[in-house]
């Protein structure tokens, strides 16, 4: 276990910050800036694909260099914290992320824009972790930190829906909005941190490069491979294909690369497994608290992620709605979110974090099985409000335990990493999850397009209306895809059954050890 290489004074260490509301507004107001742009390009897209020439395969990328980059580096950005000092690298992030922000709102190609995208990825990957490390390591156990956590994994939470709200509002205007809308405030951020956060003790080590590469390639070529998939599948329904799904997954360019993803995973593992100073501890593993919750981050964040991609289509492509009525859409989810996390903060010191954690992923597998029953004559109030709420409901239940399951009773040391996998497996889970979901749904899309062609039906023109039958093979490739996400949930629950056993004496002194008091 690593040891201070110097001692910040003890005074300041073991103090709060001066103005603790302060503090929370910065690190809360920088978690929901860097979750919401995982969502906020989502009704920007068919935008930006007008404007840039972006193809339809590629797309996705728009948001998958964003992901696979925050998820990609937020380990080495935790430990990062650990050895330089969390708010430094805090500070850092944020600018990075910022400056991502303002070249993405110039993008002049779609290469450039890219860059961009996963430069703001990597400004998030630093910042992310520090930030949760920071609540954890300067707000007064018991309640008041138990408060900070609870907004901040609303935040958590509620910063996809409303990345799609503010996405949907400013694509009205111009898409390039949705990236420089984070300058000031991530300016704001970067002027205020040093005045409302103090700085904290510096541990030695050094950064696992070869692991950060070894993890972030092996996630990438598994996004890249299940992408390619997917993309398969549909172009060889168009070509009239008698089974798509098998000659996209018996294709040896993508067999190749999944492969190749996953040796490159398990290098990552037997690396840290050896490494002094590794990327990902596995000692973090050992508590049965703290697995678990990394699981069901992972499992939730990609029911979470296909919910918001499928139904931004579904309120756009099947209802007609505009971007901005797209967006508010949404805004019963954020609202949902930030009420039961608020609840669960206020209570889990009185019923410990299983309780919530058990209702929040059976909700949450309720709210995507009864999101599967949607048909293309479904309506917003009929068909989508009502599991929306529930989802949104079991999601926030649900951040709140699993926020302090991670950084319960882990050393100070290890605070950044112990946040860092938490924030990782939700964006790790969000990028494989969504490219997943997306063959699941392009799978049955293209069955019965493959059947519709079969029957003698003629594919639309570009610009022409899809023909009722494939609208509805469209919705079930979505609800397909709900399904899944479901079976999933179900998943989250059973571990959370068996793992998550913080109780209330615990929830009440939750932190990590040599942390504020």
């Amino acid at each position: 276990m690593s040891s201070p290489d110097k001692t910040v004074g003890t005074e300041e260490h073991a103090h709060a910050p001066k103005n603790l509301a302060l503090a929370l507004v910065v690190i809360c107001t920088a978690q929901l800036m860097v979750v919401l742009d995982a969502t906020i390009v989502n009704i920007a897209l068919p935008s930006i694909q007008k404007d840039l020439g972006f193809s339809q395969a590629n797309l996705q990328w728009v948001l998958t260099a964003y992901t696979l980059a925050f998820g990609g580096f937020l380990l080495l950005g935790g430990r990062a914290g650990d050895i330089l000092g969390r708010r430094r690298v805090f500070i850092f992030g944020i600018l990075l992320f910022t400056l991502g922000s303002l070249g993405g709102g110039f993008a002049w190609s779609e290469a450039s824009l890219l860059i961009f995208r996963a430069v703001q990825g990597l400004g998030a990957a630093i910042a992310a972790p520090t930030a949760l490390s920071l609540i954890a390591t300067e707000f007064p156990e018991g309640k008041e930190r138990n408060r900070a956590m609870g907004v901040y994994a609303a935040m958590s939470g509620a910063g996809a829906a409303v990345g799609l709200i503010l996405g949907g509002v400013l694509t009205e205007w111009d898409w390039r909005w949705v990236m420089f809308v984070n300058v000031p405030i991530g300016l704001f951020i970067a002027f205020v941190a040093p005045r409302a956060l103090t700085e904290t003790e510096r541990h030695t080590g050094k950064f696992d490069l070869p692991g950060a590469i070894a993890a972030t390639s092996g996630l990438a070529l598994l996004v890249y491979g299940l992408t390619r998939v997917a993309t398969d599948v549909g172009k060889n329904a168009a070509a009239g294909v008698a089974d798509p799904a098998n000659q996209a997954w018996t294709d040896g360019t993508n067999l190749a690369i999944i492969g190749v993803s996953i040796v490159l995973l398990v290098v990552f593992i037997l690396l840290e497994a050896r490494s002094r100073h590794a990327l990902m501890p596995l000692r973090i593993f050992e508590n049965r608290n703290r697995a678990g919750a990394y699981g069901v981050m992972l499992i939730i964040g990609a029911a979470m992620f296909g919910m918001f991609f499928y139904l931004t289509q579904f309120v756009q492509v099947i209802l007609g709605y505009s971007p901005i009525k797209a967006g508010f859409a949404f805004l019963p989810v954020s609202v949902c979110i930030i009420l039961s996390a608020g609840i669960a903060s206020q209570l889990i010191t009185r019923f410990g974090a299983k309780p919530f954690a058990m209702l929040g992923t059976a909700m949450t597998a309720l709210g995507m099985l009864w999101l599967a029953q949607i048909q293309p004559d479904s309506t917003y109030v009929s068909g989508l409000l009502g599991p929306m709420v529930v989802f949104a409901l079991g999601l926030g239940f649900t951040f709140m335990p699993l926020t302090l399951a991670a950084v319960s009773q882990i050393d100070e040391s290890d605070a950044g990493i112990a946040s860092g996998v938490l924030n990782t497996t939700q964006q790790i889970g969000g990028s494989i999850g969504l490219a997943a979901l997306t063959t699941v749904s392009v799978t049955v899309f293209s069955s019965q397009f493959a059947d519709f062609l079969a029957g003698g039906g003629q594919p639309p023109a570009d610009g022409q209306a899809l023909p009722a039958e494939l609208i509805t093979a469209q919705v079930d490739g979505w609800t397909s895809a709900f399904q899944v996400s479901a079976g999933l949930a179900v998943i989250a629950f059973i571990i959370t059954v068996f793992a998550i056993k913080v109780t209330k004496e615990e929830a009440a002194h939750a932190g990590p050890v040599g942390g504020a008091h």
